[in-house]
């Protein structure tokens, strides 16, 4: 058989087509109307509306606007909570465009590296091209963790958003431009056999400038004065970011494990899995611990049963009505909508063949329970603000979260002795493209 497309092939798929009864009326539908609005299917969705039997409060609604930061925000509003706690305030919310800046120059010092360190690979090569997807708003937990015991945190009142910080993407195109341009040059002082250390230099105090511009020069040390609910004034002045951080979270950041559920065949189970990405720091690694589904299921419920959230990631690209605030397979009907198509393909091969991914992070703030004492549904603080979702938070079914939920971070203290175990084996390594 050829391996052409010819038109007799196509011809007979329009016979086909045209013997079909049903199109035409799914064909008028689709002129005009989002897709997904047509498949979703809002008797279903309301089946998970309702009250949650396991829930926590949390301190309010964020957003990250038109950026790319949700792996931040989760990260900082799971702090926002203990540093609430120990202040006893009703609302307080931490500086995401403080760590913006360190993260933003930080992607960009780990580019430069990686461009000098394989400056003799052919630009072609998959390092090369993992390499030159440059500086994104992505992130990791243990990115979050690595910039705040870094640089401190601070509150949103003493480092507030800037347009640029709200709305990133022409920024960070300018900026990939400029590091790309720079890796030009990088690459060709290595093969002529400079030291290139001295202009890289040059190049990230460029990026400094242009941050400090675009998203404020980040603060040294401020006041933090505040009124706890009880309307006691308290005082602490000429603190420093780092200062904040020990005093109000410490080491307990040590403490928490990024524990995933990728059952790929380069990810063994009940192992640790190490890699270096685009979005690390130049001397750090992304770590996490591959579980089965049902044992990271059962650790996000004895996080919520011990009064924490929980910050996951998942494809929220994946059978998600944003209006409604809903992630369900069952409330969308994408296969009927195109004539009957299978969409279905198990978890491993979703990831293996890049159909589906971790794309987005929120918090796990809420379970239901049904008459098997099972989950059935799940409570999320968005990062979205306030108008998307139920007031910012989403539901997600209990199907949703066994298919396209793939990481969450846990405290080690919910963790068995056997899974607290599989920490001390020794992590397995995969490249950095092997993860995307």
């Amino acid at each position: 058989m050829s391996k052409e497309l010819s038109l007799k092939t196509i011809d007979t798929f329009a016979k086909k087509y045209g013997k079909e009864t049903q199109v035409e009326v799914l064909n008028a539908a689709m002129a005009k109307t989002e897709l997904a609005d047509l498949a979703f299917v809002p008797m279903n969705a309301a089946k998970l509306r309702g009250d949650f039997s396991l829930e926590i409060k949390t301190r309010g609604i964020t957003a990250q606007e038109k950026s790319g930061r949700c792996w931040m925000f989760a990260a900082l509003n799971i702090m926002r909570e203990m540093i609430a706690e120990k202040c006893n305030l009703k609302e307080f919310e931490l500086s995401a465009n403080y760590i913006t800046f360190f993260d933003k120059l930080e992607k960009a010092n780990n580019f430069l590296e990686s461009i000098i360190l394989y400056a003799n690979e052919d630009v072609n090569s998959q390092a090369m091209l993992y390499t030159l997807d440059g500086v994104s708003d992505g992130g990791f937990w243990g990115m979050a963790v690595d910039l705040i015991k870094k640089y401190g945190i601070v509150p949103k009142s003493v480092q507030p958003e800037s347009y640029q910080s709200n709305h990133t993407d022409k920024f960070l195109k300018l900026i990939n431009h400029l590091l790309k341009k720079d890796a030009m040059e990088l690459r060709a002082m290595v093969k002529a056999g400079k030291d290139p250390r001295k202009r890289k230099e040059e190049m990230l105090y460029e990026i400094y400038r242009a941050e400090c511009i675009a998203f404020g020069e980040p603060v040294k040390s401020f006041h933090f004065e505040y009124r706890d609910k009880e309307e006691k004034f308290h005082s602490i002045r000429n603190i420093t970011p780092k200062e904040f951080y020990d005093r109000f979270i410490g080491m307990e950041l040590d403490e928490y494990v990024a524990v995933i559920n990728e059952p790929t065949a380069n990810k063994p189970l009940n192992t640790p899995i190490t890699f270096h990405s685009t979005a690390n720091m130049a001397e750090k690694n992304m770590y996490a611990l591959n579980l089965s589904m049902k044992d990271l299921e059962s650790l996000c419920i004895k996080q919520l049963k011990g009064g924490e959230p929980v910050w996951f990631a998942c494809d929220v690209l994946s059978y998600s009505a944003r209006k409604e605030g809903v992630l369900d397979p069952d409330s969308f009907r994408y296969e009927e909508l195109l004539g009957g198509v299978d969409f279905y393909m198990p978890k491993k091969e979703r990831l293996e063949l890049r159909s589906s991914a971790a794309n987005h992070a929120m918090l796990l703030c809420g379970v239901n329970f049904d008459e098997k004492k099972q989950p059935e549904r799940w409570k999320i603080e968005n990062s979205w603000g306030k108008d998307v979702g139920e007031n910012g938070y989403y539901v997600a079914s209990e199907k949703y979260f066994q298919e396209f939920v793939y990481e969450a971070v846990i405290h080690k203290k919910y963790m068995t002795k056997t899974q607290l175990g599989y920490l001390k084996k020794k992590p397995v390594e995969i490249a950095g493209w092997e993860e995307e």
